[in-house]
């Protein structure tokens, strides 16, 4: 099996980061305009959603004690649409995941699904909001801002997302992705303004990630300067974004995929492929990718394999760690289904990767233009076959280091990611055993 040999290649600039997330989390709340909002005696529900967002339990806990500090009776309350298949047993579990539960942050977790109409958009379209959320004296979220995986616009993944959507609840997600690109980048924010007016939102901690998904930024925005100040954050977002830092790529393979890493389980911001039904004008992100293969399914995904059609080939294991429930909730709600139309499955990783090089369209195997990288979040380090190694070698902060070598494989043909990425979450996921 013709597989090219790889070098690492890690990209270098230097991007902001928070040396103290916790501090500066209390910082920001403390600072914020919501100090005068909140009272002692406030029940105040602390909306969290399933993105993999970097110290998620940590700044969660951050928000906790903050608004304890004020004197507020904190709780959480799941915010994440439809995720976990759209159970409260799911999004308790997800939550858990990032040590969001009432034994690390000592205070109630509220998941249930209940929702209670609070007005009507100018679309016509009822407003749902979560009926926990609706029962406090106030609401604030923890929210990652980020580019979409499905749209451009000027609210895309954030806190008025989660306040639409996340804390829509299956409702919410429903409503607004039965109209496909239109119902996000365009009556999301309609729905937005009913829930500034209309319920006790308060504000939401921003949080910006760099491209070594290390936590760059955070903000809290109070609910008065959300409209404005949120599609600023998402553009100094915009240019943290981590990248492949190449414009073309014959084949990629990717370690995993999942909710953790991704709303869309493969970040097409990243590899370029946004496969949005009936919208073939906005597939022109780079780089452009010829052939993808994703080898596993995260376990952190809980069984939700959305995104797996991004790819074009995979294995057996990936297919069968898929579960039907969340997998089949999470698509037919979202309603963006080629990303999840099911590739050719392969008995081992090594098959899969001779798969991806040989179907390529570059017969010329000394050419191929090769990387791995083990999820679309951790994309700072790239092992790269040798046209690839000499070409970052002209390009501004990249480094290349070490000699070519052969890609590790165990002797069942399972790829050693941990060998590659000994940082990478699949590795520390492993260590924990």
């Amino acid at each position: 099996m013709n597989i090219p040999h790889v070098q690492l290649v890690r990209q270098t600039a230097v991007q902001p980061a928070v040396a103290d997330v916790y501090a500066e989390a209390r910082r920001a709340w403390a600072e914020s305009k919501l100090t005068a909002r909140i009272k002692p005696g406030m029940s105040v529900a602390v909306g969290c959603g399933s993105r993999g967002i970097k110290n998620h339990g940590t700044l969660a806990k951050a928000t906790v004690d903050a608004l304890k500090d004020l004197g507020a009776k904190p709780f959480v309350v799941a915010a994440m649409g439809s995720h976990g298949g759209a159970t409260p047993d799911g999004q308790r579990s997800l939550l858990a995941h990032y040590q969001i539960d009432e034994h690390t942050l000592g205070v109630p977790v509220m998941t249930e699904m209940d929702v209670m109409q609070v007005g009507t958009n100018s679309w016509g379209e009822p407003v749902w909001w979560d009926r926990n959320a609706l029962g406090a004296d106030g609401v604030v979220t923890v929210s990652r801002i980020k580019p979409h995986t499905d749209f451009r616009g000027d609210f895309e993944s954030g806190i008025l997302k989660m306040l639409v959507i996340g804390l829509g609840k299956r409702h919410g997600a429903d409503q607004h992705h039965r109209y496909g690109v239109r119902g996000l980048r365009d009556m999301m924010p309609e729905t937005a303004k009913v829930l500034i007016e209309k319920t006790k939102f308060l504000g939401g901690l921003a949080i910006l990630e760099n491209a070594k998904e290390q936590t760059a930024k955070l903000e809290v925005v109070d609910r008065d300067q959300l409209m404005t100040r949120e599609p600023v954050l998402l553009k100094e977002a915009f240019a943290l974004l981590g990248r492949i830092p190449f414009q073309q790529l014959d084949c990629l393979v990717v370690g995993e995929c999942g909710k953790n890493y991704s709303g869309a389980g493969i970040d097409p911001n990243v590899v370029g492929r946004l496969l949005i039904e009936a919208h073939p004008h906005l597939e022109t992100n780079t780089p452009s990718i010829t052939r993808m293969c994703c080898l596993d399914i995260s376990p952190d995904s809980d069984g939700n394999g959305t995104g797996i059609g991004i790819a074009d080939l995979t294995t057996s294991r990936a297919l069968k760690a898929i579960w039907s429930r969340p997998f089949e909730m999470n698509n037919l709600t979202a309603r963006f289904l080629w990303r999840s139309k099911l590739p050719i499955g392969f008995g081992t990783d090594r098959e899969c990767v001779a798969a991806g090089v040989d179907t390529c369209w570059q017969p010329n195997f000394d050419a191929v233009r090769f990387a791995v990288i083990p999820n679309t979040l951790e994309v700072a380090d790239l092992w790269v076959s040798q046209p690839l190694a000499d070409e970052a070698m002209t390009l501004p902060d990249l480094e290349v280091i070490g000699d070519p070598r052969p890609l590790p494989f165990d002797e069942t043909g399972t790829l050693i990611h941990e060998d590659l990425f000994p940082e990478c979450v699949r590795a520390l996921r492993r260590k924990k055993r």
